[in-house]
């Protein structure tokens, strides 16, 4: 069974609840740790807070004057928004994903699981390269696993990178695929399947050499 008719309600119910602990957890680091590297190529942890306030702040219009000034890149435009709320004061940061961690906006084409994705990755994006706990509850992660693995958005992983695995976590009742197993905590296999290889030492299973290769290879 998977979590794809759970109601748009309950997936926003979740981005709030991991809004509003992103929001605690970037209160809570020093100036070092915001100038620390994350797992996203060429982001501090600072500028991924930028990234999930720009998913709060910016239209849908206003987004795609934004790739068209990017020349149609849509790399690029999210790059430039989140680098542009980046240099907001953190407090300010912290505010906006407390005060707007109720938003049901969606980027037309994904749905309400794509921000609600994205804040649980970009938590562990910030946390693992700090060496801070992520325990977040594997219910929601289940959530995020079934969208990212069941339907395979582009935005966030590659038909290539999960074809002939089967990823499989315990914690979360999650079993999907077919395959060579990939196993482990919900939350390693998210971020591993969403192109994180920092956390594939914490996976076990026959393909995880396999994954590992096409997270590496270029």
């Amino acid at each position: 069974m998977t979590t794809s008719d759970l109601p748009d309600a309950a997936v926003v119910e979740i981005s709030a609840r991991r809004r509003r602990a992103f929001a605690d957890l970037v209160s809570s680091l020093d100036a070092a740790q915001l100038a620390a590297p994350s797992l996203c190529a060429g982001w501090d942890v600072r500028t991924v807070a930028g990234h999930l306030v720009s998913a709060l702040t910016t239209t849908i219009p206003s987004f795609l004057v934004q790739v068209l000034w990017a020349r149609g890149n849509l790399d690029r435009a999210v790059d430039r928004a989140a680098r542009r709320e980046a240099t907001r004061p953190v407090e300010e940061l912290v505010a906006v994903l407390r005060e707007r961690a109720d938003s049901s906006v969606a980027p037309p084409g994904i749905g309400t699981r794509g921000p609600m994705t994205d804040a649980i990755v970009h938590t562990g994006d910030v946390v693992v390269p700090l060496g801070l706990p992520f325990d977040p509850d594997p219910a929601d992660v289940r959530v995020a696993l079934d969208f990212v693995v069941g339907t395979v958005p582009l935005a966030f992983t590659t038909r290539r990178r999960v074809a002939g695995l089967r990823f499989v976590a315990d914690d979360a009742g999650f079993d999907a695929g077919q395959g060579a197993p990939v196993r482990g905590r919900a939350i390693d296999l998210l971020l591993a399947v969403c192109g994180r290889p920092a956390v594939l030492d914490r996976l076990t299973g026959d393909g995880v050499a396999t994954l590992a290769g096409r997270l590496t290879r270029r």
